[in-house]
């Protein structure tokens, strides 16, 4: 398939809240460098910014991002800042909350409850703005989420945040959150290699109750933070065959064909990937692909 002339509206638009996003967004987390966090090396500044510009050029406006995604040189939530800013009115970014790196890139505890407003205002700073579009709560083992979403709820009043998510829950995680403030997605582990029944749950629930589903590492599989798999099933690599795609852009086709309520943010730091990434949304699966791909991912399990 040809890449060059598709942009995000080929995948169509859904709503977070009362935002309107291209359902291929850009994940943040490779900008910064090779690999996530302090894995491989930084980017090149000029490259990831320009990745950046042509996202907005391809029509994308979701862009997926936290202050815990840096490398040794590079800061995602800065070079958005620098590429985007003055953002325009349709941009949405997307932040989340709750783990906690140090200045040295070291894991910390994560946050709790009270801690939660530093976390937003962190985003804020580095973003440049006065309010946050959608900040997700990801879950950190914890039981319960009430107290720390209740803080985010809070914050939601006060006019820091637009509209709140949570991330790595369960059924019963969305639906104590639901009881505090309304959430307009869910950011959890999905891939076309990665059966799991209560994400599976998850994605049905969401379906149910018009709530956007945003997997993440749905590029990565197994790898992860490390960066895209090349552990394609011989089912997505014969499906990427049939249609002259790569497997990549199968799997973000298979993403997108789990409901329309299903977001794509897949992150690169190479712009030829991008406009592959964002192409990938004009890809059309068969009922018969997709049954195969269902098959094989049940089969991995």
């Amino acid at each position: 398939m040809t890449s060059e002339t598709i942009t995000a509206d080929a995948a169509g638009t859904w709503k977070l809240g009362d935002l309107s996003v291209s359902r291929v967004g850009l994940g943040a987390m490779r900008l910064t460098g090779s690999a996530a966090f302090h894995h491989g090396t930084p980017s090149d500044r000029e490259r990831s910014i320009a990745i950046l510009h042509k996202a907005i050029e391809l029509g994308v406006n979701h862009i997926d991002t936290a202050a815990f995604y840096f490398s040794a040189l590079r800061s995602a939530n800065e070079l958005i800042n620098s590429a985007l800013a003055p953002y325009s009115d349709d941009l949405v970014i997307a932040t989340k909350v709750g783990p906690y790196r140090d200045h040295a890139g070291e894991w910390g505890t994560s946050a709790r409850p009270d801690e939660l407003r530093g976390h937003v205002e962190e985003n804020l700073r580095q973003l440049g703005r006065d309010h946050l579009d959608v900040v997700y709560l990801r879950r950190m083992r914890q039981d319960s989420i009430a107290e720390h979403f209740g803080a985010l709820a809070e914050l939601r009043e006060a006019g820091l945040i637009r509209h709140l998510g949570v991330s790595a829950v369960e059924p019963r995680h969305l639906a104590e959150a639901q009881a505090i403030a309304p959430v307009v997605s869910v950011q959890n582990r999905y891939a076309v290699d990665r059966p799991d029944p209560v994400d599976d749950e998850v994605l049905r629930i969401c379906a149910e109750q018009g709530i956007a589903f945003v997997p993440f590492y749905a590029v990565a599989g197994e790898a992860g933070a490390e960066g895209a798999t090349t552990a394609h099933d011989e089912e997505v690599l014969a499906v990427a065959r049939a249609h002259g795609a790569s497997p990549t852009q199968v799997r973000i086709a298979w993403t997108l064909h789990q409901g329309p309520h299903v977001l794509a943010i897949p992150g690169t730091g190479n712009p030829d990937h991008l406009v592959e990434n964002v192409a990938a949304g004009a890809l059309r699966l068969t009922a018969d692909e997709l049954s195969r791909l269902d098959a094989a991912r049940q089969q991995t399990g």
